[in-house]
């Protein structure tokens, strides 16, 4: 029957629209992810013990530059991360069942952005402020709330990952 087939065509493109966007709601979502936790992950693991030997000067500036840097990369990721989630959060509602990991993600997602949001609007100005006026010991009290911050996102963030991956087993 003509009809049938149509009706099977235009499904057929629908769904593989929504296919298609789902895949790139994903894509975007792991690009997000792979940012900012890597992002964490380096300056955690990797930058902060190779500058535990610098004068505070030197370090402070050098955290205060790194981190104008990274931030703007991070609320890119925030945005993708966000932007494509709650996509595909609204995708999944029209099945009917949102898995207990999606809500998860979401929670922890929530937690992470506004750490983040706290690090950017409170400790990091202070950091800023303190290498420009050459207070060492705001800028290292600074450093440090950040640092303990950015040690609970990295967590929360491996903790995503493993809810994430375990979850859509």
């Amino acid at each position: 029957d003509l009809r049938l087939s149509a009706a099977k065509c235009c499904f057929s493109i629908f769904e593989t629209r929504s296919i298609r966007a789902m895949k790139i709601a994903v894509m975007l979502h792991l690009l997000g992810a792979v940012i900012w936790i890597g992002g964490m992950f380096f300056a955690y693991l990797c930058l902060r013990p190779a500058t535990s030997g610098l004068e505070p000067p030197q370090r402070l500036v050098l955290w205060a530059a790194t981190l104008r840097r990274f931030f703007l990369w991070v609320w890119a990721a925030v945005a993708l991360i966000l932007g494509s989630g709650f996509y595909m959060l609204a995708t999944l509602a029209e099945t009917g069942r949102i898995p207990i990991y999606v809500h998860l993600m979401l929670y922890i997602g929530v937690v992470m952005t506004l750490i983040f949001a706290y690090v950017f609007f409170s400790p990091f100005p202070t950091l800023r402020q303190a290498g420009a006026t050459q207070d060492w010991q705001a800028g290292g009290a600074a450093l440090n709330q950040i640092r303990i911050a950015v040690g609970v996102n990295l967590a929360l963030g491996l903790v995503t990952i493993v809810v994430a991956t375990a979850g859509a087993m």
